[in-house]
């Protein structure tokens, strides 16, 4: 081999002198062996952690071979990466991390009438379905995170999904394979030719009858390396793809793959089934599979935390079926729902609640990570499999086993082929606790190999599962693993310590660099949903990597930064990988000073989006104003935080002088100086100051006559800083419709009130804490009474961080409980009240805040009850408060706003309403449509004043 020819040097984790250098001048793509790049990749969704020496995104298959050349010989240690979404560790390295998805992520052909299709390692899943629908077509496997995993990653792993029990794992899907060996040596990989290096073939004839005997029989058998694909009598003869998948990245690097395609069912049905317990629907999961359905899922009551949609029952399968037209999809449906022997059920044929329920089950690996009192879950055991008929019996030795440890986790997962998903609350932060987990790990391998099982049904070994292969397949056949490894790789240079030779399983924690118990890290914000703890609450990230969705359409609204630039960097993960980071103190070393995560967090909106959208509550806006806080203590911050971040401030002082101001302000030497000197960027437009503000005008109309006779007869309206300065017909509007709905009259606002939002999202946590004081102070809540806020950022404010930035005064609580929006005001008090009909479509942006921490269902009632039809844009308008006029932001606001809000009110119908509640929302559509958008109230006012019924 030629091997053994070129002198090179074992793999170490120390960059060798000279290395640097060397690979740059060898390949085309970028080798970045700065901290930011290797801390946002030392980990994925695992438990673990291995800093690596630097990253490079290769251009091409080229560049691959070149780096894997370069890697031999200075004896630097390679893995490959595609999404970072494995469970058990093998997307982490020690040495150079290949980002497949920065520029290999082409589809190179698609053949309808063959049904292949050729990509490379770093498309994304869906992007490839999304080429092949057109055709009828779709790639079978479609694990959880479909929306950015890999097709290198799901070759790696040999992914499986959902819908496995139809189409198979990925090596069921998989044709052809082009790979690079460490040292450079491209491959080609087909069925029934040549199956890998030299001495292969020789391996496998050597050990003919421990292969044919050694490995169990169940569809999802993903441990270990699938030699018996490379018997003699394999159907098709020896199969060196399928061998390879799930090697992960162990082997050789993936540079071009040809994949099978199947056909989509035109149409789908899914029959939702409730049992009594778990184990009942899992043993009701194999008498399912002769009606040839596309999926047989299952999940328990102890994860869903709201059951709507769902029929009676603790546990649930979810049975999709196809058909070419609705109905025969929905009969296939009811036949699965009349032989099953359920406890209750129903067949969803709407796409809208099947995607509803779905999505319960894809975020689970992001919602199982906490247990329902809070605790944190994690994975290790994420996805054994045994045989499906055996599936009853082990989840009940499973929860036995549990309970015997004194742990708990939530099972669901792929009941039709045996494989169950799980958390599980384990104590990895202290020695006693890591003990337990090995403890129980060795228990339920044992366990799973009793049932007939594989350690691993989707994801693969890694780190997690790779030591107690022993257990599963014996000394011997996991001794032909190392040396099938070696012939390989001889130098050891690819993924080493996954699958062959494994690290243990209790080393590498993530968690061992994090201050631990009784070390807290002393933060501003009170982090009640994680017990004060700001590393817990970076914990939270747990790598499942939904933020990392480019492209979304609908109402999701992370990440916005990410889906404009594609860096990880400015994805919610990312941001909570140098946060990680930045408290482990051996990458990023800097603590709360870190010009990194500063940087990486300046793109970030600030938009809540994560807080709700992200499966496991991770809320980047807190954590950025946070560190921002920490960061610019005692030192000059920039203009924009001085002049946006105090920004009711200034607005109240100008107030008296709206006139003379607007006036310089359309001056454009002055206001080209003055966005310069308050750090705004210069293609912004300075908003127009009121010359009458909201509180003056209702002050002025009670002075004209208008008497409260009972404080039982009034509403309490905010007066934000956005209504009371920049757009007071707002107000004007909500006092018209709310008196008109309710009969009572709108009091006049206390003066000097502010929520603090600008000096939260700027970091100015202890002016904020005065500004909310002094609020509380003033505010004069009256018992039993809501407090309407019309500005959702104002209310979002008002609803979290008044509360988390003040935990221990009661009044802001109290306050937080008592905000409500405009419509859910109207709901509440006015149920019988008849809005103006108006009937009309609207179109617009429902603002990221009110999505993430209020929600907007009351919002969608009402405008259903006016007859405003159509969907407002999800997404984030790009504007953001501050983010979109500070300086050196005005391409990633324009960029978010293009993604959906604009598009939509380009292609609106003449007429349509455009809505949009946020006075950020309305500035950009402004400032870059062309177009005035209003706010609820105003439309409601004005079919008001037409007289409509």
């Amino acid at each position: 081999m030629a091997e053994q020819h070129r002198p090179h040097r074992r793999p170490t984790a120390e960059a060798p002198d000279g290395f640097a250098a060397a690979l740059r001048s060898a390949v085309r793509g970028e080798a970045d062996f700065g901290p930011t790049a290797r801390a946002l990749t030392t980990m994925d969704a695992s438990n673990y952690r291995r800093v690596p020496l630097g990253v490079l995104a290769p251009r091409d298959a080229d560049d691959i071979a070149a780096a894997l050349t370069v890697c031999q010989e200075y004896g630097v240690p390679v893995v490959p990466r595609g999404g970072g979404t494995s469970i058990a560790g093998q997307a982490t390295g020690t040495g150079l991390v290949l980002d497949l998805t920065r520029h290999l992520r082409s589809i190179l052909a698609l053949d309808p009438a063959a049904r292949t299709a050729t990509v490379q390692p770093g498309v994304i899943l869906d992007d490839l379905r999304a080429a092949a629908a057109p055709h009828g077509l779709t790639f079978g496997p479609d694990p959880s995170t479909h929306s950015r995993c890999t097709l290198g990653g799901m070759i790696g792993n040999n992914s499986c999904g959902a819908h496995s029990v139809a189409w198979g794992t990925t090596a069921d899907n998989v044709r052809a394979l082009e790979v690079v060996r460490y040292g450079g040596e491209a491959l080609r990989l087909e069925q029934g030719r040549a199956v890998g290096p030299h001495g292969v073939r020789e391996l496998i004839g050597a050990h003919l009858a421990l292969l044919r005997t050694g490995y169990p029989d169940l569809p999802r058998r993903i441990s270990g390396y699938a030699l018996d694909a490379l018997l003699p009598e394999h159907p098709g003869g020896p199969d060196p793809v399928r061998a390879f998948c799930g090697s992960e990245g162990t082997l050789a690097v993936v540079t071009e793959a040809t994949v099978r395609l199947v056909e989509a069912p035109r149409a789908r049905a899914l029959a939702v089934l409730g049992y009594a317990d778990e184990s009942a629907a899992a043993e009701a999961a194999p008498g399912l599979l002769p009606y040839r359905p596309l999926t047989v899922e299952g999940m328990a009551a102890d994860l869903v935390r709201e059951p709507a949609g769902l029929p009676r029952g603790a546990a649930w399968l979810f049975v999709e079926t196809g058909g070419a037209t609705p109905a025969e999809a929905r009969a296939h449906a009811e036949r699965i729902l009349r032989a099953a022997d359920a406890v209750d059920g129903t067949v969803v044929t709407d796409p809208a609640g099947q995607r509803a329920l779905w999505r319960i089950r894809e975020d689970a690996s992001g919602t199982a990570t906490r247990m329902p009192d809070g605790t944190e879950a994690w994975p290790g055991w994420e996805d054994c499999a045994v045989p499906p008929a055996r599936l009853g019996p082990y989840l009940r030795d499973f929860r036995a086993l549990l309970t015997q440890h004194g742990l708990r986790g939530t099972p669901y997962g792929h009941f039709g082929d045996g494989c169950i998903h799980v958390r599980i609350d384990f104590d990895l932060l202290t020695p006693a606790g890591v003990s337990r987990f090995r403890r129980f790990s060795e228990e339920l391998a044992d366990l799973v190999v009793a049932h007939g099982g594989s350690l691993s049904g989707e994801h693969g070994d890694g780190q997690a599962r790779a030591e107690l292969l022993p257990r599963m397949y014996g000394d011997e056949l996991v001794g032909i693993f190392g040396r099938f490894k070696d012939l390989w790789d001889p130098d050891g240079g690819l993924n080493p310590g996954m699958l062959a030779r494994p690290v243990p399983l209790d080393t590498n924690l993530r968690f061992d660099v994090l201050p631990g118990p009784g070390r807290p890290v002393d933060v501003e914000f009170g982090y009640p949903q994680d017990g004060g703890d700001f590393a817990g609450a970076v914990r939270r990230c747990v790598g499942v990597a939904k933020c990392r969705t480019e492209t979304a359409p609908g109402a999701g609204v992370m990440c916005p930064s990410y889906r404009v630039t594609g860096e990880e960097a400015h994805s919610t993960r990312g941001r909570a990988r140098l946060l990680h980071e930045m408290l482990a103190g051996e990458v990023i070393t800097d603590g709360w000073r870190s010009t990194e995560v500063r940087d990486a967090l300046d793109l970030c909106l600030s938009c809540k989006g994560c807080r709700s959208d992200c499966p496991v509550g991770v809320d980047m806006a807190t954590y950025k104003a946070e560190f921002l806080h920490h960061h610019y203590r005692g030192r000059l911050r920039p203009a924009a935080h001085y002049a946006l971040g105090r920004l009711p401030r200034w607005l109240r002082l100008a107030a008296p002088f709206a006139r003379p101001l607007n006036a310089l302000a359309r001056i454009r030497p002055l206001a080209a100086l003055a966005k310069r000197l308050a750090g705004i960027t210069p293609e912004r437009t300075i908003p127009e100051l009121a010359t009458e503000t909201y509180s003056r005008w209702l002050r002025g109309r009670h002075g004209k006559g208008t008497h409260i006779v009972s404080s039982s007869r009034v509403v309490q309206v905010w007066a934000d800083t956005f209504t009371e300065h920049l757009s007071p017909q707002v107000g004007r509007a909500a006092v018209r419709v709310l008196e008109e709905a309710t009969g009572r009259t709108v009091l006049p606002p206390p003066s000097g009130v502010c929520c603090g939002l600008t000096y939260v999202s700027t970091g100015q946590l202890d002016a904020a804490r005065a500004v909310m004081r002094r609020t509380l102070d003033r505010i004069g809540l009256l018992p039993g009474h809501p407090l309407v806020v019309l500005e959702p950022s104002c209310a979002a404010t008002l609803r979290t961080d008044l509360p988390e930035l003040l935990p221990d005064d009661p009044r802001a609580h109290e306050l937080a409980f008592s905000v409500r929006t405009l419509a859910q005001y109207l709901e509440e008090y006015a149920p019988d009240w008849t809005p103006p009909r108006l009937d009309r479509p609207a179109i617009g942006q429902t603002h990221c805040h009110q999505h993430a921490v209020l929600g907007d269902a009351a919002e969608r009632r009402l405008r259903e009850r006016m007859g405003l039809t159509g969907e407002l844009s999800g997404g984030c308008c790009g504007l953001a408060g501050n983010f979109g006029f500070e300086k050196g932001h005005w391409g990633v606001s324009v960029a978010c706003a293009e993604e959906q809000l604009l598009p939509a009110v380009r292609g609106a119908e003449p007429g349509a309403e455009v809505l949009a509640d946020g006075f950020s929302c309305r500035t950009q559509l402004d400032q870059l449509a062309g177009r005035r958008a209003r706010h609820l109230a105003e439309v409601i006012a004005e079919g008001l004043e037409d007289g409509r019924p």
